[in-house]
């Protein structure tokens, strides 16, 4: 009996890292300011027939409507209350969704904004998505209740009220984040009013959360919310199931606070991992991929049963957050569709693929001064995501989960689950080469000359398919064939002017 509490205990505790995706599908992608109408039909029509395990939505409460044309994304980030009403949809539209991705078994994972609500500067009125009154200057959000008495404004010890020092611990997680009224978690009814909400969203079906601003709540205070939330929905999920959890926390080193400080809440993001690809596949400093051998711990990154990572997110794909210059998005196509590629190739961490729109770039000294731009957009109502013949999105929406590259990268990832790093290779330079055991193998050119040679993939004999130039289709291959001989070798030449300068091959290619 003692032996199976204990069983029971341990597996509570490792609960909140698993992100309940179906079985075989190891990969969620950010359907970045996405509506729920579309996403419910992209479940169905695109994420579950590609095996794609989960969506990460944009925050679905009542947040400030900031009146411009564009109306920008940030204004997600500054909630009014926790109605289920944005721009987005309203609630019976996010419980269609819910439910509809959940029965093509496509988990949700909710943007949770819990740091703080909007801006101290913000005009008194009902300029929000759902049209509730608030007044920022007396605290006064009367749809949630929240007043005075809940705000950290007494605890605060920084002249401004606002972060000045960010090797100051307590100002981090005691004051306002540019501007943003900082909650006072460590009261209890704070906490079951966030607890509250988040439970709503777990019983509409709701997998999990992603925490937005982690780093500035004390890890004892998230606990603390956590511990009050409900098991997640038995219609769906195990008996018992909790809900996934990943915080945001930038942790590049050389602050006072530390990702480990949260891992016993659940994952952390790894923002030194975008950083890192970025500049190693931009060959800046002196970096090369022969270098990435030891990719992962060996980089001083967290453990990867800890670590959600990605090559981009909404944050620093705009310069915000953290990265800077290095971080590679969809305006570097060919870069980006390689750093995307080893991360869904390489076993570390559980990764999230990234999906974009377009905004008018418009740079001054080196800044894209439209970083701010919210998205597609009719007069501020969002725009449907469409979709063209040859399956890419229309309305300005870039999709890149529906890159064949990474599209078909998320099904190498599925295919090669479980099996070990392997028959690492490199030129001593940029061209690299790994495998994933028996089940799956990548070649990277990213040198400024043509690779040609034979190596060990681990695979069997026959002739697969590259799904990086194409598909496997009705037996047959759209792109470059792969011939592996019995011994498990291969010949591969990749040209430096390729459109698409690697090769990736998988049990499932096989023809």
């Amino acid at each position: 009996m003692k032996f199976f509490l204990l069983l029971s205990f341990i597996g509570f505790c490792w609960a909140q890292y698993d992100p309940h995706t179906e079985y075989g599908r190891t990969a969620i992608v950010h359907l970045f300011e996405w509506r729920w109408v579309d996403i419910a039909k992209e479940c169905e029509r695109y994420l579950a027939p590609n095996g794609f395990g989960g969506v990460q939505v944009s925050p679905p409460n009542e947040n400030i409507v900031v009146n411009n044309p564009f109306r920008p994304w940030w204004e997600r980030y500054q909630p009014i209350s926790y109605k289920i009403c944005s721009r987005s949809g309203n609630e019976d539209e996010f419980k269609d969704m819910v439910t509809r991705c959940n029965n093509v078994g496509v988990r949700i994972y909710v943007d949770a904004v819990i740091n703080h609500m909007c801006g101290e500067g913000a005009e008194a009125g009902t300029s929000s998505t759902c049209g509730s009154y608030f007044n920022p200057k007396n605290r006064d959000f009367p749809a949630v209740p929240y007043s005075g008495w809940d705000f950290n404004d007494g605890k605060c010890k920084s002249g401004s009220g606002g972060i000045e020092s960010y090797n100051d611990a307590a100002q981090v997680r005691d004051c306002r984040l540019t501007g943003l009224l900082d909650l006072a978690l460590e009261k209890d009814y704070v906490r079951t009013t966030l607890a509250n909400y988040m439970n709503r969203l777990i019983d509409m079906g709701v997998a999990g959360f992603r925490l937005d601003a982690s780093k500035h709540m004390w890890p004892g205070d998230i606990k603390a919310v956590l511990d009050k939330l409900h098991n997640l929905n038995t219609r769906w999920f195990s008996q018992g199931s909790r809900p996934f959890i990943y915080q945001e926390v930038i942790d590049l080193g050389g602050e006072t606070i530390k990702s480990s400080e949260y891992f016993g809440n659940g994952r952390v993001t790894e923002f030194k991992y975008g950083a890192k690809l970025g500049t190693v596949i931009r060959k800046w400093n002196g970096e090369k991929m022969a270098y990435l051998k030891n990719w992962g711990e060996g980089w001083g990154f967290m453990p990867s049963d800890r670590a959600l990572v990605f090559v981009d997110n909404h944050d620093n794909q705009r310069g915000h957050g953290a990265g800077g210059s290095s971080i590679l998005t969809f305006w570097d196509a060919r870069l980006y569709k390689m750093a995307v590629g080893f991360m869904l190739a390489h076993p570390y961490g559980f990764t999230r693929v990234m999906s974009s729109y377009h905004w008018p770039r418009y740079f001054q000294n080196g800044d894209d001064i439209n970083n701010w731009v919210g998205p597609p957009n009719d007069n501020g109502v969002t725009k449907e995501v469409t979709i063209n013949a040859d399956t890419t999105c229309g309305n300005d929406w870039v999709c890149e989960h529906r890159w064949r590259q990474i599209r078909n990268m998320v099904a190498f990832r599925n295919v090669v689950n479980g099996q070990p790093f392997s028959n690492w290779w490199d030129n001593g330079s940029n061209q690299v080469a790994f495998g994933r055991g028996n089940r799956g193998f990548i070649v990277f050119n990213n040198d400024d000359w043509s690779l040609s040679t034979t190596l060990q993939t681990g695979l069997p004999a026959g002739t697969y398919c590259d799904v990086i130039s194409g598909d496997k289709i009705d037996g047959y291959c759209t792109g470059i064939k792969v011939y592996v001989s019995d011994d498990g070798t291969a010949q591969f030449s990749i040209s430096n002017s390729a459109e698409d300068p690697f090769i990736a091959i998988h049990a499932e290619s096989k023809i």
